[in-house]
């Protein structure tokens, strides 16, 4: 039934403290505040990818465009030991904290974590928002509805 609710499509990416850069799909960011201006995010407790994205206190929320499924489903599946990189084959730039901004993307957020707050079977990342970038794109962001990436444009 909570299929039926639209949520946006995000990539949030950080380096680990060895500088490795990783990546996780989330599909509950959401604004929190204007002023301080913070967002947030869910992401479940068995992830392997948001540890080593946490360790540095601060990551790229990367707004996908609807295009940009391959990117949604690449960072959706946890990484394994012994796997390729996820971003080997990916030529992207990096925010001024330092995280992987993805190419083609609707908007990028460069985030500090405030807070990481249990939530049932996830956590609950509050970050304040240091920067952010919005490109020219006139692709519709990606959302996920009834199970599947979907694109929504404003009128």
């Amino acid at each position: 039934m909570l299929g039926h609710v639209p949520t946006s499509v995000v990539v949030v990416t950080g380096c680990g403290v060895d500088g490795i850069p990783a990546g996780v799909t989330i599909g509950s960011f959401t604004s929190v505040s204007l002023e301080p201006p913070m967002v947030g995010f869910f992401q479940g407790v068995t992830s392997r990818s948001w540890p080593l994205i946490k360790q540095t206190g601060s990551f790229c929320v990367n707004v996908l465009a609807q295009s940009q499924e391959e990117f949604c489903w690449r960072f959706a599946k946890e990484q394994v030991e012994g796997d390729p990189n996820r971003f080997d084959d990916i030529e992207y730039t990096l925010s001024p904290s330092g995280a992987p901004v993805l190419p083609g993307v609707v908007a990028w957020i460069d985030c500090s974590i405030e807070s990481v707050t249990p939530a049932g079977d996830h956590w609950f990342v509050l970050a304040r928002v240091n920067d952010l970038h919005t490109t020219e794109s006139k692709e519709s962001a990606m959302v996920f509805f009834k199970g599947k990436a979907a694109g929504v444009t404003a009128h």
